[in-house]
């Protein structure tokens, strides 16, 4: 009787194996689903990037305005009788000057070796 019990004890291991280790085993299902879900998430971002780049080159051959803000942007262009400012943001001088007078000073107090 013993001998039948660890019989049919083997009997199950061996049909159990492949289900925890074997090809389709539970481990191998389990990361087919995570890289599934990954190439998921990868495949909606490039359908946004390709519904983005869609829109550009419908808009691109369809209206004017893209065009033009292209050649305003990438190429400087202007319409004709048209001026043209250029606006630049400075640095306040009042942000520059404490790090330039800390540094100067640091200098004035160094201790000279005589």
């Amino acid at each position: 009787m013993r001998i039948l019990a660890i019989f049919f004890a083997i009997v199950i291991v061996a049909l159990q194996w492949p289900l925890w280790v074997g090809k389709g085993s539970w481990l191998r299902v389990w990361q087919l689903d995570t890289q599934l879900t990954e190439h998921r998430a990868a495949n909606l971002k490039l359908k946004e990037r390709n519904d983005a780049l869609e829109a550009e080159v419908r808009d691109l051959k369809t209206g004017t305005d893209a065009i033009e803000e292209r050649a305003r942007n990438e190429l400087g262009m202007i319409r004709q009788e048209e001026v043209f400012f250029q606006v630049l943001d400075r640095a306040p001088l009042a942000a520059s000057t404490p790090t330039i007078a800390a540094s100067t000073i640091a200098e004035v107090k160094k201790p000279t070796a005589n």
